[in-house]
């Protein structure tokens, strides 16, 4: 990211990116959500703060197979599986994690691990399956063959696992490696080696496990939610005229029959904006209530606003509070 900033404190959609990923757990209404936190802990740790969530720290950063060691002591008795996520992965559905869970719970495994497919995998764990259709390794890019890399199932790196496996696992696995990390993916071998069952989940949609380490893909991300909030929106009956020029932030209300012209900002906590209201193009609308079968004309700029029914805002008026 080439940032000062911890990465999951980076901004997508109006959050920081790990929030997202919290979120889509919480929806499964999971018996504890735990974050893991280290490089920057107390900013992260009062970015993320929620009823919902824990925090386990990881005084040195080992590698992802340390992260999820941490947390054992916190771990509350009654969680039979641990549902391993990553904090910039902010585009994983609910409804992905639910189904994947569900498949973990239903074919009895020990490890559910999700996977996808992508034209250019490059970069990748490359999935290796056995004859029955199961997994029988994680490739990755620097040690897998030339066949192995025309592979184009990859490790999405979201991992459902029987608890008395994991931790077990977790205590075998050394850091005899160029980096010097314990790897969560070596649990894979274990369990391949003890004949343990270990399966896929295939997710269709590559953007769902969208890893962010760029400002680009940190672009891409913001642009897919905001995608995702329009799709919504529409779907409740706004209309909405080049939905990939406007930008309606979470927490604003706007009801049925409002059109939205082009090129707009709509921002807010507190903001709302009535039935069959006309929005047209290039207008910025903060922390505004706007009362049904309202105008606003083109490039108005309006904060702190409150308009009763039936009003029209001439062009480009500048209206604060």
């Amino acid at each position: 990211m080439k940032s000062s900033k911890a990465k999951v404190l980076h901004e997508v959609f109006c959050r920081p990116m790990a929030a997202h990923v919290i979120e889509s757990a919480a929806r499964l209404d999971p018996v504890q959500i735990l974050v893991v936190i280290g490089h920057q802990q107390e900013k992260v740790r009062d970015a993320l703060a929620s009823p919902r969530c824990e925090f386990a720290v990881q005084s040195e950063q080992l590698g992802t197979g340390h992260a999820v060691l941490v947390t054992e002591p916190a771990i509350r008795d009654e969680a039979d599986s641990v549902l391993i996520l990553c904090g910039d992965t902010p585009l994983i559905l609910p409804e992905t994690l639910e189904q994947l869970c569900r498949c973990h719970s239903a074919e009895d495994n020990d490890i559910t691990l999700l996977t996808t497919t992508l034209s250019e995998p490059f970069g990748y764990g490359r999935i290796l399956r056995d004859h029955r259709g199961g997994i029988e390794a994680i490739v990755e890019e620097k040690d897998a063959d030339d066949d192995q890399r025309a592979i184009t199932e990859v490790n999405a790196g979201i991992y459902c696992v029987r608890r008395s496996f994991l931790f077990t696992a977790l205590s075998r696995i050394g850091s005899d490696n160029s980096q010097g990390e314990m790897y969560l993916t070596d649990i894979v071998g274990i369990a391949v080696g003890e004949q343990r069952r270990v399966q896929p989940f295939h997710v269709n949609n590559p953007v769902e496990v969208l890893g962010v380490n760029s400002r680009r893909e940190l672009a891409a991300a913001d642009c897919e939610l905001q995608q995702r909030r329009n799709t919504a929106l529409m779907a409740a009956g706004v209309s909405i005229l080049n939905p990939q020029s406007v930008r309606v932030e979470p927490a604003v209300t706007i009801a049925a029959d409002t059109t939205l012209e082009q090129c707009l900002h709509i921002s807010g906590s507190t903001t709302t904006i009535g039935e069959n209201c006309h929005i047209e193009q290039g207008c910025v609308i903060r922390e505004c209530s706007i009362g049904a079968g309202s105008t606003i004309g083109a490039g108005s700029f309006l904060s702190g606003v409150t308009l009763p029914a039936g009003s029209t805002i001439a062009a480009h008026t500048c209206k604060s509070a």
